[in-house]
Formats: C-alpha cells, sequence, structure tokens
C-alpha cells in the first residue's frame, strides 16, 4: 500500500488549497450557512459554484483532456476530493452525474453518446438524476416494474422511481427499465438516459424530517426514449449497473474520512463543553469511533494503490461501502448518546450551535440503506469476496 503522493500531485494541492481560499466566500464557511438559504436558491449558487470551479480548471480532476477534464492521476482526485471535503466546499449540484454517469459513458458509451453527455456536463449545463429505486423495488434492484416498450426506434416508458436526487431541478435522467417483456430479476434490463423536460415525466419533491427535500419521486407516462439513448445495450442494463455503481461503491474513501473525522472532534469539542469529556462510557465510544476512522483511512489508501496500479475493485468495492457507511451511523449514534432525549429538540444546548451535528445525525440513519443496505453488502462479500454458497 502506497501512502504517499508524488511531487506533482502536492504540487496540485497546493494550487488547489489556495484557489479555495481565495474562491469560497467566508459565510459559507460558517456552520448552519446552508440552512438559512432557501433551498432553490442553494441550488443555483452551488451549480454557479461548479461552473466556476471548471472554468479555473479544478473539474473533471481524473478525466481525460479531450472529455474537457484535466487528465489527472488517481492521486490527484483523491487529493482534490479530500480538500474539498477540508475546506467544507459546497456540495456538487451534478453529483451523480460527475461521479457515477460519466465515467460509465467514458467506458460503455457510443461516441455520439459521449460528445453529447460528458462535457455539457462537466460544463454544469446539464443536471442528472438516478432513477433506480421504485417504490416496491429498493435494496432489492432487480424487482423493479418501470416498463419500455420499442416501438420502432423508441421506448415507451411507464413506472415510477422514488428516492430521487435532485429530482426537481433534473434535465435528465438515468434509469433502469425493464425493456423485455416477462423478463424477471437481473434479465431484459436496459439502462435508458430519458429527458425530463418532456411531457409524461412528472417529478415531485419529497419533503423530509429535516424539512429538506433534496430528493423526489419521478412518474414516468408513456415517456419516449430514443434507442440510441439506451447506455452499456439494450438488455445489458443490470451490468451496466454494476459497472456504474462499482464507481460509487469502489471510490476512494479519502473524502469521507476527512469529513467524518471533521465531525468527530465536532462532536469532542460539544463533549467538552457539556461537561461530559470526563464519562468513561462516552471517552470509549469515542476511542472506538476514531479508531474505526482511521481504519477507513488506510482502508481508502489501499483502494486508491488498486486503483492506481489499474486493478478491477469487482465485489471487494462492497467492503468500502459497509466500512463508510457503519462507521459513520456510529460515529453519530455516540453524539445521539451525548444528547439523549435533547439530540430531537432544536436549539437544545444555549450558546451551542448544534443544528449541523443534528441534520447530519438524521442523514446518517439512511447512509446503510441508499447505494445498496448494508444486508445486500454483506451478502456480496460472503458470495463473491469470500466464496460462501448462496
Amino acid at each position: 500500500m502506497d501512502l504517499t503522493f508524488s511531487p506533482r500531485e502536492e504540487q496540485f494541492r497546493g494550487e488547489l488549497r489556495a484557489w479555495l481560499a481565495d474562491n469560497i466566500p467566508p459565510a459559507w464557511r460558517e456552520p448552519g450557512f446552508w440552512g438559512t438559504v432557501p433551498e432553490d436558491e442553494a441550488f443555483e449558487l452551488r451549480r454557479d459554484w461548479e461552473r466556476r470551479k471548471y472554468e479555473a480548471g479544478f473539474g473533471g480532476i481524473q478525466w481525460p483532456v479531450e472529455y474537457g477534464g484535466r487528465g489527472g492521476t488517481p492521486g490527484m482526485k483523491a487529493i482534490y476530493d479530500e480538500e474539498m471535503a477540508l475546506a467544507r466546499a459546497p456540495l456538487s449540484a451534478n453529483g451523480l452525474g460527475l461521479t457515477f454517469l460519466a465515467p460509465t459513458v467514458m467506458a460503455v458509451g457510443t461516441e455520439e453518446q459521449k460528445r453529447e453527455i460528458i462535457a455539457p456536463m462537466l460544463r454544469n449545463e446539464v443536471i442528472w438524476c438516478q432513477g433506480f429505486s421504485e417504490p416496491d423495488a429498493g435494496s432489492d434492484l432487480a424487482v423493479l416494474r418501470t416498463t419500455g416498450v420499442r416501438v420502432g426506434d423508441e421506448f415507451i416508458v411507464n413506472g415510477q422511481k422514488i428516492w430521487t436526487t435532485n429530482a426537481r431541478y433534473g434535465d435528465r435522467l438515468f434509469a433502469l427499465v425493464r425493456t423485455e417483456p416477462g423478463s424477471k430479476a437481473h434479465h431484459g434490463l436496459s439502462l435508458l438516459l430519458i429527458d425530463m423536460h418532456q411531457p409524461g415525466v412528472e417529478a415531485r419533491p419529497l419533503r423530509q424530517m429535516s424539512g429538506a427535500s433534496e430528493f423526489g419521486e419521478v412518474f414516468l407516462t408513456d415517456a419516449r426514449v430514443k434507442v440510441s439513448d439506451c447506455l452499456g445495450g439494450v438488455g445489458n442494463g443490470w451490468k451496466t449497473a454494476m459497472l456504474l455503481l462499482s464507481f460509487e461503491r469502489g471510490a476512494s474513501g479519502i473524502s469521507q474520512y476527512a469529513t467524518f473525522r471533521r465531525g468527530y472532534d465536532e462532536i469532542v469539542s460539544a463533549a467538552r463543553r457539556l461537561g461530559r469529556h470526563t464519562d468513561p462510557v462516552l471517552r470509549a465510544e469515542l476511542a472506538r469511533r476514531l479508531v474505526e476512522l482511521e481504519c477507513l483511512r488506510y482502508h481508502a489508501l489501499h483502494v486508491l494503490t488498486k486503483v492506481e496500479q489499474g486493478q478491477d475493485l469487482g465485489a471487494e468495492s462492497s467492503i468500502t461501502k459497509l466500512q463508510w457507511s457503519e462507521s459513520y451511523q456510529k460515529l453519530f449514534e455516540v453524539f445521539d448518546d451525548l444528547l439523549g432525549l435533547d439530540g430531537v429538540v432544536e436549539a437544545p444546548v444555549p450558546d451551542l450551535d448544534l443544528r449541523l451535528l443534528q441534520h447530519e445525525a438524521f442523514w446518517t440513519r439512511s447512509v446503510t440503506i441508499w447505494g445498496g443496505s448494508s444486508q445486500v453488502q454483506r451478502n456480496i462479500v460472503a458470495e463473491r469476496v469470500l466464496g460462501l454458497p448462496r
């Protein structure tokens, strides 16, 4: 495992860190700032930020130059992720497209798809959403029921998708659709690229208990999709989706470590302010969480080393998903224990703003569900990594 970065990569770190220091407004770094901005305005701020970052040469770090990227190394991408987290930079307005769809298009897309999708996405001109989950197909994605019936050179699509991030702002949707009538499980699926501004596509926001509505549900009624807008080939949807998810589950956890470690430090600070830092039970739990976070960091460096060596992560990427999601959730269970019942009360401690930590604690309850639940990931690891019988 390589624990170092090259001189070129460290030079890139210095350039990026200086640019972030000059271009992130101080107000954006203040705890609670984004909670004071209306959702629509916040999204436009993040979208414009993404565009400016690209224009400054800090977009598509590892993408080939011919697609508008920087042509950087996996190490540079890991540094980019880490520095963005450390600087409290805004979350991407187009994260699903940039992180998952774009590398999939580069790998299996047609030349026409590469030309039409990648550059506009990098410039943030087109916002992409992911249409995988359905009301009866969440962790077990293979039972999805949205259908696409081929008529000439088009598919007519009907069905419903749910838990769609940024659905209300989406321009296009990459969706798993059953295009072979009568097919079951993983067979007969295709990954279709759907225009969300056409008649027959309706996106409705879903309000969460935190008050946010970043998710939505998408209703498809006789929506039309050209056959040429099928990514990876008709009937190859499951294979294409697994490739796409490998970019999600196998991505370096270095930025996650940086974000989670900041949360850990803030929880420790809150414990001190509340006079709980001498509690031996709490101290023991915090020690366990710190060990888990450091294990996550070294696992992230192990994954980065494999990526730099050109190795295929395959089903081992499920280990990454398990490790970061469960470490993150357990960390904020300590925060919940710290506050007790006060954790569900707004402003529970005078002169101590805990809103961000409270919202993050809500969020962490979901991370072992989306992207493949922990139960599903354990089955994958057991069967495909350890070779255990079904």
